[in-house]
């Protein structure tokens, strides 16, 4: 059976951490950014963790199991 391919933006949007669970950026940070305030903006810098809902499918899209 061939190998099951990486979905190509999904290895751009998400990394595994050292205890294997998938870490993502958070949306709504590339433009329009003049009408967002301050505090939004800082809070939507930092990464976070993918929900556990939808672990299993962006795990499919990466080729793991």
């Amino acid at each position: 059976m061939p190998k099951m391919k990486t979905n190509s933006g999904a290895k751009k949007r998400f990394k595994l951490t050292g205890t294997g669970k998938l870490k993502r950026k958070h949306a709504f940070k590339s433009h329009i950014l003049t009408k967002k305030t301050t505090k939004q903006k800082r809070n939507l810098t930092h990464a976070t963790l993918v929900d556990k809902a939808d672990e299993k499918n962006v795990k499919l899209l990466l080729a793991m199991k």
